[in-house]
């Protein structure tokens, strides 16, 4: 899922406990907006389940949500390019057709409807932490094109989170975390689909080299980006999220078989995915990472926030 999200920012601490660490961040009450990316289980500030709390919902269909900490506006399977432009490049988007922009627009709306004036609504978003990410590349990679041809695609796709960036900057963000892509090469759906008799296609933690090393290229692209972006609005902090070094460091110290699938050398099968009639899912979870080849389980994402959240934190700015 990509898209936008904010924290609401109110000048509470949050504590989150990580590992055997707490961690405190600036935003606690705050309002998170996240643009299509995900910080793994993180939510701010801690507090025990409400019935005030309702299940997420686009913020536009569901006037009495509780947006008290925050809101998502990001959607499965969006993208950060317009349908069309993909289709001239004649990439299916077949999921959803909310891009990023969208989402921008529902952001501002709800913004609109909450704040009486545009200088109040600056004052409510200066203590907000907003997300802003986007990922093209499934749609392409899994309809066959090469990794070379996905390649041309990255410097329109970080064009576009560059420009999503400055909207929320212009409407008021001050702070704003841009996360780089997963090492796609390593995750069960991809090494399934691309699986090959080639030894050489991997690497020592037999992921598939080629993939990663496009993650690698969309990452630098994408943090170029950031640091013109810094240059650009000195007076903002953008920080770059890094999901791949996170990731990798988590995946190095687990095995990352799926708990919930069947099927191949990985558990996994497009045909037969977690949820579906006799699909098994293993009785100790915590002991792996991934949960259905696609997605990470609760204690794996709890372990990358953490690592994030020390990483990020600094970087912030915040004062408590």
């Amino acid at each position: 899922m990509r898209g936008t999200t904010y924290m609401d920012g109110e000048q509470h601490t949050a504590s989150k406990v990580v590992g055997r660490g707490s961690v405190r961040f600036c935003i606690a009450d705050g309002r998170s907006v996240m643009l299509t990316e995900r910080l793994p289980s993180l939510s701010f500030p801690m507090t025990k389940p409400s019935s005030r709390m309702p299940p997420a919902v686009a913020p536009m269909k569901n006037t009495d949500a509780y947006f008290r900490h925050g809101a998502n506006f990001a959607v499965a399977g969006a993208t950060a390019l317009p349908v069309e432009v993909l289709a001239g490049k004649n990439i299916s988007t077949m999921v959803t057709s909310s891009l990023l922009s969208v989402q921008l627009d529902w952001m501002f709306n709800h913004f609109n409807a909450i704040c009486n004036t545009d200088r109040g609504c600056i004052e409510q978003l200066k203590n907000a932490l907003f997300m802003v990410g986007g990922n093209d590349y499934n749609y392409a990679l899994f309809q066959g094109k090469t990794t070379k041809k996905v390649e041309s695609l990255v410097p329109d796709v970080v064009r576009a989170i560059k420009e999503a960036v400055r909207r929320v900057i212009h409407y008021g963000a001050v702070r704003v975390v841009v996360p780089g892509n997963f090492p796609i090469g390593c995750m069960k759906i991809y090494l399934t689909a691309f699986q090959t008799n080639d030894s050489a296609s991997y690497d020592q933690h037999h992921c598939l080299k080629q993939l990663n090393n496009f993650s690698v290229y969309h990452n630098n692209q994408l943090q170029a980006a950031i640091e013109k972006l810094k240059r650009e609005y000195p007076n903002v902090v953008i920080v770059y999220g890094y999901y791949y070094r996170t990731f990798q460091w988590l995946f190095n110290r687990a095995p990352y078989l799926a708990c919930c699938g069947i099927g191949g050398d990985y558990a996994f099968s497009i045909a037969r995915m977690c949820g579906a009639p006799g699909v098994p899912v293993c009785s100790n979870p915590n002991k792996l990472i991934s949960w259905d080849g696609v997605h990470l389980i609760q204690e794996a994402y709890k372990i990358m926030t953490g690592w994030l959240i020390h990483d990020i934190l600094p970087k912030l700015q915040c004062s408590f």
